[in-house]
């Protein structure tokens, strides 16, 4: 059976999501129905970007706090596990809802990716094995970037400074539910972390530079090691190369390294073309 799913991960300005979009190309160019989903996508079937998450007994508490926000709260909420989703952003930038600014404020701190890590866990487990059922008889070839590696090890290392025996867990867990998916790991690599992360600094917005070193300094992994601004973060990303590098090697799964250190579209193509060739 060919591949249902192809997953594109590698550090933060390695080249992923160039990546995914070239072997996107790629597979339509050969007449196979694929569909790609970015970092952030909102509609993303296997994982979670702007939603959050209440228990029954917290939602209830929370109605009582905001009595004057029950028709926006019953009209975007999602009856999930024991309690519900409720997917902000798209509550905001879909359906055009304004949010008084405490209310917006405290639902983000329950934001999926917010939550204790138990239960972010459990959530994107679930929110997985379900993606992994409704898909498995999919004819099409579903292509994710950044959410099978880059986001567990970010939420459990990063924002938590775990132990690498949890993120591997977690990670493993995700192998195992997708393998009736026949999936593929494709692994993209760049020779100098600090030329392709500053690479990738000088191409965006000071706001992404500023919400980064914040993210990777303040909290957990940084906080911990006392790493701050942009030396901090450099030194972050090379401890996390060598545990994805760990990680990378206990998966079992159909996998493949690619080097993207010249930032070359044309040398890039030729190196993903003969994966795709062998697989499909």
């Amino acid at each position: 059976m060919a591949p249902k799913l192809i997953i594109v991960e590698g550090l933060p300005g390695s080249g992923k999501s160039t990546t995914a979009k070239q072997i996107f190309d790629i597979l339509n160019s050969k007449g196979i129905d694929a569909e790609l989903y970015t970092e952030g996508n909102l509609n993303h079937p296997a994982d979670f970007d702007g939603v959050a998450y209440f228990d029954s007994e917290k939602f209830k508490i929370f109605e009582k706090i905001y009595p004057e926000s029950d028709d926006i709260l019953n009209k975007i909420k999602i009856k999930h596990l024991t309690g519900y989703l409720i997917p902000y952003r798209k509550a905001v930038e879909e359906q055009q809802i304004k949010f008084e600014n405490k209310l917006f404020n405290d639902i983000i701190k329950n934001d999926i990716y917010e939550l204790p890590i138990e239960l972010h866990i459990k959530l994107i487990l679930n929110r997985w094995n379900n993606f992994a059922t409704s898909y498995v008889k999919n004819n099409k070839v579903i292509i994710f970037e950044s959410c099978f590696i880059q986001n567990p090890i970010t939420v459990s290392m990063i924002k938590n400074n775990c132990s690498k025996d949890i993120t591997i867990s977690y990670i493993n867990n995700l192998a195992n539910i997708i393998i009736p998916l026949e999936p593929i790991l494709i692994y993209v690599e760049q020779n100098s972390i600090r030329e392709s992360f500053m690479k990738a600094v000088s191409e965006r917005k000071k706001e992404w530079i500023d919400g980064f070193i914040d993210y990777y300094t303040n909290q957990g992994y940084g906080l911990y090691n006392n790493l701050k601004g942009i030396e901090g973060i450099i030194e972050i990303l090379k401890a996390r190369n060598i545990f994805e590098k760990e990680i990378y090697d206990s998966i079992n799964l159909a996998k493949y390294k690619i080097d993207n250190s010249k930032f070359d579209l044309e040398l890039l193509k030729e190196r993903i073309t003969p994966i795709i060739d062998r697989n499909f």
